[in-house]
């Protein structure tokens, strides 16, 4: 049970630097009065239980707190109250566990501390208006269609030739010219929609796809065994789709692990398919003679 209790003090406390530091790097002055109050009630509650447990802080545990501001200038302020959203959801059920445990007095400050972090996260997010959001959906467009056409022009190789930098160099051009493609019809479904930019929507459309096309080529251009350069190319492809996947689960409240299952079937899938189809128009046409295969 003291252990039980010393674990909240110390998540409360956490949780008291994690905000603090959000204010101190937020600019918007609204946003950072927000902050600094959801900074103090955090400490409010680590007092509570550190009334309960006798835990205190040994030094300044800012590590957690330096990730998440971390994340924060990367991905945005509305991932990371998402973020914390969702660890606020398994702190309350921890403290919901441990209510009749309590004494009547603890049992009423408790039941206000529960109803403060169920609303943490929600005035949080209030008061947040980030146009990135907007334009999630078309850099989710660039990635996943780049990832699946390109893994599925390097599986197409790996039947035809063993020549790595041609494999690499055709995913390059190949993923130029989609990005292109890519752009253009973002552009024009860009035009049909309110409050996004088309020529943002455009711009973020063919540079993520472009930026993916890079990172998957890069193996073919840096390694010359075929196989090899194909699994650290197609294991680059699973790090993007997981790392994006994970973002937009948090930011649309989803699964993270159906839809990154969903994303991983669909990369294998074409890759085997291509691979196959690759492997027949060898045997068909003999460009394995003519591509050093």
């Amino acid at each position: 049970m003291a252990n039980q209790l010393a674990k909240y003090a110390r998540d409360e406390y956490e949780d008291y630097l994690i905000y603090e530091a959000l204010a101190k790097a937020e600019t918007n002055e609204r946003r950072r009065a927000v902050l600094k109050k959801l900074s103090q009630k955090e400490y409010e509650h680590y007092l509570f239980w550190r009334d309960l447990s006798g835990f205190e802080p040994a030094g300044q545990p800012r590590l957690k707190a330096f990730i998440i501001v971390t994340l924060r200038r990367l991905l945005g302020l509305v991932f990371v109250a998402k973020l914390l959203e969702i660890h606020e959801r398994s702190v309350v059920k921890w403290y919901k566990q441990l209510y009749q445990s309590l004494t009547h007095k603890d049992q009423d400050t408790l039941i206000h501390i529960i109803s403060e972090e169920e609303e943490h996260e929600k005035a949080l997010l209030n008061q947040i208006e980030e146009s990135i959001i907007n334009y999630v959906g078309y850099i989710a467009l660039g990635l996943s269609d780049a990832i699946i056409e390109i893994t599925g022009v390097h599986a197409g190789f790996l039947g035809a030739t063993n020549a790595t930098l041609i494999a690499g160099v055709a995913g390059l051009v190949v993923g130029f010219a989609a990005s292109i493609s890519m752009a253009a019809a973002s552009y024009m479904q860009a035009k049909q929609a309110r409050w996004i930019s088309p020529l943002k929507a455009s711009a973020l459309t063919g540079a993520t796809y472009m930026t993916a096309v890079i990172i998957l080529a890069l193996p073919y251009l840096l390694i010359h065994d075929m196989l090899i350069a194909f699994a650290t190319s197609l294991a680059l492809s699973v790090v993007m789709i997981s790392a994006f996947t994970f973002y937009g689960a948090v930011l649309r409240d989803e699964s993270f692990k159906r839809e990154l299952l969903i994303g991983i079937a669909l990369t294998l899938g074409t890759a085997g398919a291509t691979f196959m189809f690759g492997e027949l128009i060898a045997d068909v046409t003999n460009i394995r003679t003519v591509l050093g295969g």
